[in-house]
């Protein structure tokens, strides 16, 4: 019987694989379209202490963790989280194309994470690192993008701090829990996460 490393090691791309980010970052796209509006409904009764609007971040770092905790591909976030900013982007994201950038950059971001295990962790701890790095690639983009000339310590770090609170929180621990939804339901059985169901 494979040890529990052998099951989460990476191996090579297969359809089920591919069509899963696929359907996930349609899925996700259309969360982070109305997430949008959300967040600008949201954001003003935070005007009281301006950093506080990254708290509302991690929803929109979820596939950048979901992604690899199911498939376990290298790539795996990076290919969800950009391919959901484009579908956003293309329903009519409030800041435009900009978003693919950003969901690159918070791909990239999550993808450190399960780089550092060589895509073979996939605890909690390591889910919980990828939704806050996702959050520090995106918010890095969003100080120099769009908060140029807003201060260093006033602003911009607690910004990146409190996102990366939520990017840890939404993103990290609230993908390991759809997982652990999941996995009852059968969904999961053509992954390796799917085998871990009497573990988890």
């Amino acid at each position: 019987m494979p040890d529990s490393t052998s099951l989460n090691a990476p191996g090579r791309w297969r359809t089920v694989d591919i069509l899963t980010c696929a359907v996930l970052a349609v899925a996700f796209g259309v969360v982070f379209w109305a997430w949008n509006f959300v967040w600008a409904g949201l954001s003003p009764a935070l005007e009281f202490l301006p950093p506080l609007n990254g708290i509302l971040y991690g929803v929109w770092l979820i596939p950048a963790v979901l992604a690899p905790l199911i498939v376990r591909r290298a790539g795996a976030g990076l290919l969800t989280e950009a391919l959901a900013a484009t579908v956003s982007a293309l329903l009519g994201s409030l800041w435009g194309f900009f978003v693919i950038y950003q969901g690159l950059i918070q791909g990239l971001g999550g993808e450190l994470a399960f780089a550092a295990g060589r895509y073979r962790r996939y605890g909690t701890l390591t889910a919980v690192a990828a939704g806050a790095l996702a959050c520090v690639g995106a918010t890095l983009f969003d100080v120099f993008a769009y908060y140029p000339t807003y201060d260093l310590w006033a602003f911009k770090v607690p910004y990146i701090g409190f996102a990366m609170l939520s990017g840890a929180i939404v993103a990290g621990l609230g993908s390991k829990a759809l997982v652990k939804a999941m996995l009852p339901t059968g969904a999961l059985d053509r992954f390796p996460a799917g085998r871990e169901r009497a573990r988890i």
